[in-house]
């Protein structure tokens, strides 16, 4: 089978290596999907994913191999990526460092993100979940950013009738647009400078979208919600500034969450927005029941993923290199998937 290994200096190798085989209690996966996560991207431009590591971690396929001891899996069975509950005692990185550092901990405590830029990937049978009839193997594979929305959403606060800012219309940022109508927002407000995104958030439902570039967004978003700003603000951006517009634009009590893993100094000026008594969360973990919840907003409908994979936006694995080189510095892309 082929499989991208990284290999350091920003570099991936497609190699040929044996179909692996399951282990007890293990699974194996033939990869239909394997979606490149912001995250893989960040790895690769600071050159921080450790030499030898296959990375794909938003991924679905299709059970191929069962490992002895395993009873709850056929061969066939489509599965996505995540959301099962670890067995009592698994170790987990995040929970287990009461001072976890994503940037300086993240790659090497968990260096093997499942790997699914391949054709075949093993993973313990109780990681995954069962891909629900109706939810397509392309939207299986976007069902982890979809739990990465909803692990943002529901601590934000989000109440019946909210209004709410999201900036940034990438996969999460578009996630959260959905998931915040869902959770009740009455409007969601949308910042993107690039086109495509900006026509997928219209597409998705946003209520109107702003051009950075253009316009400001603090003043645009305000003046879009009565003079108060919203009540929630997700940014999603992870740029320059963005961090400091989200907590200017809120509204007075409202609630800004970080969704954005920015790897780069952001300053924020406080003097700006300090008297409105605003509250910041944030969110990175993944967590059962959040996976459960996006693979039943997929299969009802209530989020689609159509408009974030536009034509080109499907690669095979062997155009790796080339798709990340391009991801150093984006510009229309919304969803890339790899089909191994």
């Amino acid at each position: 089978m082929k499989q991208a290994v990284y290999t350091g200096n920003r570099r991936f190798e497609i190699r040929d290596v044996p179909v692996p085989k399951p282990g007890p209690g293990e699974l194996l996966i033939k990869v239909s999907y394997s979606g490149i996560c912001g995250t893989d991207v960040h790895g690769f431009m600071y050159d921080t994913v450790p030499p030898g590591t296959v990375l794909g971690h938003e991924f679905t396929g299709d059970v191929a191999e069962i490992g002895d001891g395993v009873t709850d899996w056929q061969v066939g069975d489509p599965v996505v990526a995540g959301g099962g509950t670890a067995p009592p005692g698994t170790p987990n990185a995040i929970d287990d460092e009461p001072r976890f550092n994503f940037r300086t901990m993240g790659w090497t405590a968990m260096t093997s993100f499942d790997g699914a830029y391949a054709e075949y990937t093993v993973m313990e049978a109780w990681k995954p979940l069962r891909r629900p009839d109706g939810v397509t193997a392309m939207a299986g594979a976007m069902a982890e950013p979809l739990t990465t929305a909803i692990d943002a959403v529901r601590p934000s606060g989000i109440k019946l009738g909210d209004t709410v800012g999201v900036l940034g219309g990438g996969p999460i940022g578009l996630f959260c647009m959905q998931a915040a109508k869902v959770a009740g927002a009455s409007k969601v407000i949308m910042s993107e400078p690039a086109p495509a995104r900006a026509a997928a958030a219209r597409a998705l439902g946003a209520d109107a979208v702003i051009d950075p570039m253009e316009q400001d967004v603090e003043t645009e978003m305000v003046a879009l919600t009565g003079g108060l700003g919203p009540d929630v603000v997700f940014e999603c951006a992870g740029a320059k500034g963005t961090l400091q517009e989200a907590l200017s634009t809120v509204r007075k009590g409202g609630r800004v969450a970080l969704v954005a893993l920015s790897w780069e100094p952001n300053m924020v000026l406080p003097v700006d927005w300090i008297t409105r008594d605003i509250d910041l969360v944030t969110s990175l973990q993944h967590y059962p029941r959040h996976w459960e919840i996006a693979l039943g907003l997929l299969a009802s409908g209530a989020v689609r993923t159509e408009p974030m994979v536009p034509e080109g936006g499907v690669i095979p694995l062997t155009d790796i290199q080339s798709a990340f080189d391009g991801l150093q510095h984006p510009t229309d892309e919304i969803k890339i998937l790899i089909k191994p």
